[in-house]
């Protein structure tokens, strides 16, 4: 068949994997993270064809991390190919952390032939039911039964990726299928079908906040494709912004309406509590983020207060978001973006009713209530702690654009979450929500491969570097010129903490470290260690360095010296 002149090229393997594969390239998929196995080479071997590239990491949950930092990058959804069995268990972490953020994430995988479910004959990789474990922790997992269903359900996962709240999707092709006949075409590229907006929520959100003094804005991880709504929005009522982790950069944190990402400091949440009028935009307002505090005017965790008049408006595009952690008033099941548009296409409407109740503003302007917040954010936060003064110095030596990943460190959460000054929403990959270990040093390179002009640093400790530090020879490998920032405090010094205060005495979570440069530069990259009396002086400049450089550079902090 293959020397039959007739036929096009590729087509003498038209198979279930040339289903798929197609229907990828047909959404705009142009990079997959994986590891070829023995069982998913017939979705590698139509990948170049169609023009995409495989990234190969050295671990599949690398591969879903990856994927995860290559999205809040390209805006694309990541795609990860694993092979049956131990390949698709490994990547469960990043595709649960995908699900705890929000974020789509794609997985192909093959599975038994069909008739062989639940056989227990000792196949190679044999599991005894993957879609049914994935389908618990993810959106959804679907094992198909036909090529033709497979390329329907990659279709059905970007329709579901552009209309609803996103996470992420397992699509389970089984043997027989991916090798098997395709006989039918690519499927066209379902509209996605976002919630409508209803014309008296948008009428009673726009009498609420038309008639505020003291309007807050809380922007999560759902409105970070809103960026610039939500700064029209808060401009027009001239109201403070607050956002969650996720949503850190969808307004810049130099706007003088910005109160950054913290909403776990208690001014933040006291000036929550007396706004008159609080809207919430895409976010559930989890305790990951606020600490064991409250938004809003709560007595606790969704009690409203009964004292207070607040008025809480919320907006989701999943309707099982806007009741959690703080009850709501005005409710929208909305795209945040199209949500403000049409709030502020009322309010223009209305203008002259509504101009001169806003201009009644008791605390004055927003932007002075801005400043008076920051003000206070000295007794909130430790600015001077050594994770927030390694970010200060890191954006220093990369510029103002630079995106950082951080880790489930205390160098990310106590301090690049809050000190880094994000003026774009792809500027920090995080997850606070399932709190990953590992996940920075992967995140990092998806990001680079997403935007390779854009400069991209990692910054982690030591104990997070070691779930997944042999990603540095995949940076290596594809040139990427990274700077790996590790904050070494020899082992897990939170949790031992964490002992002392409960009276337990501290014992395994003081870890033997290695030198971390020097495994730096043997995975063919570059390494340099600087004492952390040293920072302030040669950082910057190694940051700097190191992104002019082709290969990845670890760049070592010890602590204490």
């Amino acid at each position: 068949m293959a020397d039959d002149k007739n036929i096009a090229p590729g087509e003498e393997f038209r198979n279930g994997g040339r289903a798929v594969i197609a229907t990828l390239a047909a959404h705009g998929v142009d990079t997959i993270f994986g590891i070829p196995g023995t069982h998913n080479l017939e979705f590698y071997r139509h990948l170049s064809e169609f023009g995409i590239r495989a990234i190969t990491p050295r671990h599949e949950q690398g591969a879903g991390y990856g994927a995860d930092g290559y999205f809040l990058v390209s805006g694309k959804p990541g795609v990860v190919i694993t092979t049956s069995g131990p390949g698709l268990t490994n990547v469960i972490t990043a595709a649960a952390t995908a699900y705890a953020e929000s974020r789509p994430m794609l997985i192909l995988s093959p599975g038994v032939p069909t008739g062989l479910e639940r056989a227990d004959v000792g196949m190679l990789h044999e599991t005894k039911d993957s879609s049914g474990a994935l389908n618990r922790l993810l959106v959804s997992s679907q094992r198909t039964r036909t090529a033709e269903g497979a390329a329907q359900a990659v279709a059905e996962a970007f329709a579901m990726f552009s209309s609803s709240r996103p996470g992420p999707v397992h699509i389970e092709v089984p043997l027989d299928v991916l090798e098997g006949v395709w006989n039918g075409s690519v499927p066209t590229q379902i509209p996605g079908r976002r919630p409508g907006l209803d014309p008296r929520v948008i009428s009673r959100a726009a009498e609420a906040v038309g008639g505020a003094t003291r309007p807050l804005i809380v922007a999560g991880g759902g409105a970070r494709k809103a960026s610039a709504e939500v700064r029209a929005f808060a401009e027009e009522l001239d109201a403070p912004v607050a956002t969650t982790a996720n949503g850190k950069g969808i307004i810049s944190e130099d706007h003088p309406l910005s109160l950054g990402s913290n909403v776990r400091f208690p001014s933040v949440q006291a000036e929550s509590a007396a706004a008159d009028v609080l809207i919430v935009l895409g976010s559930e307002l989890a305790d990951s983020d606020l600490w064991g505090g409250l938004i809003g005017a709560q007595t606790s965790a969704g009690i409203r207060d009964e004292a207070s008049t607040q008025v809480v408006i919320r907006c989701d595009i999943d309707p099982d978001q806007l009741g959690k952690n703080l009850g709501g008033d005005i409710l929208a099941c909305a795209d945040a973006g199209e949500f403000l548009t049409a709030l502020m296409t009322e309010l223009d409407q209305n203008a002259p009713t509504t101009t001169s109740a806003r201009e009644v503003t008791p605390t004055g302007g927003g932007a002075e209530r801005v400043q008076e917040i920051r003000a206070s954010w000295g007794s909130d936060f430790d600015f001077e702690s050594i994770g927030a003064r390694v970010t200060r110095l890191v954006e220093q030596g990369a510029g103002p654009s630079v995106v950082v990943a951080g880790d489930s460190s205390q160098v990310t959460y106590d301090g690049s979450v809050h000190a880094l000054t994000a003026s774009t929403p792809d500027q920090l990959l995080y997850m606070p929500g399932f709190a990953t270990l590992g996940y920075g040093i992967p995140a990092a390179i998806g990001a680079k491969l997403a935007d390779s002009a854009r400069p991209v640093a990692c910054i982690l400790g030591d104990g997070a570097a070691m779930f997944s530090i042999q990603e540095l020879m995949t940076a290596g490998e594809l040139g990427l010129g990274i700077p790996f920032v590790i904050v070494d405090n020899g082992g897990y010094a939170e949790i031992e903490a964490q002992m002392v205060d409960r009276t337990i005495e501290p014992f395994a979570v003081r870890l033997t470290r290695p030198d971390f440069a020097a495994l730096g530069r043997s995975m063919g990259g570059s390494g340099a260690t600087i004492a952390e009396s040293d920072i302030d002086e040669l950082l910057p400049t190694a940051v700097a360095e190191a992104l002019d450089r082709t290969v990845p550079t670890t760049i070592h902090i010890t602590l204490g010296c």
